[in-house]
């Protein structure tokens, strides 16, 4: 999809996602070599404005729609991600094992919601319905996870 056609998709999102009326959403396409992210926000929560930023130089997804989606979530649930902040941080001292642990589980969770809810809008109402697998190319193969791995009852280094 060329920036016009991202354009348009993205306005679709921003209304089929119900952001209308309660954020002012802009999409501002990157053309910066550092940014190393392929989609990103900028929020000022006080006066509900936000600015999706899109990596238009070297995006690693190849479905951009997907991470307008996933941005656009990330947006739609800001309200429980910051009661969630807040309620660890009152709970728990920052830097302590316990706020890294409920901090680490909560952004874990949240973006596994997002990534979830993503494809399941996408899948549903996307003009591409293509997932993208840019991040798993990264990732070791599954035979790698078991490099050093002993096998169980081998104790021979005891």
């Amino acid at each position: 999809m060329d920036n016009k056609q991202l354009e348009a998709r993205f306005l679709f999102w921003v209304d089929a996602l119900r952001l209308t009326g309660h954020w002012d959403v802009q999409l501002r396409f990157v053309e910066d070599e550092t940014f190393t992210k392929t989609g990103d926000f900028k929020v000022d929560p006080d006066d509900k404005k936000a600015v999706l930023l899109l990596n238009a130089t070297n995006p690693t997804h190849e479905n951009l729609e997907e991470v307008i989606v996933h941005e656009l979530m990330h947006l739609k649930l800001y309200p429980l991600d910051q009661v969630t902040e807040n309620l660890i941080n009152a709970h728990y001292t920052k830097g302590s094992s316990a706020h890294r642990f409920a901090y680490g589980q909560f952004m874990l969770t949240l973006e596994q919601t997002v990534a979830e809810l993503t494809k399941c809008y996408l899948l549903a109402f996307g003009e591409n319905k293509a997932l993208s697998y840019g991040r798993v190319n990264k990732h070791k193969g599954f035979n790698a996870l078991y490099d050093g791995l002993k096998p169980y009852g081998d104790d021979s280094d005891h």
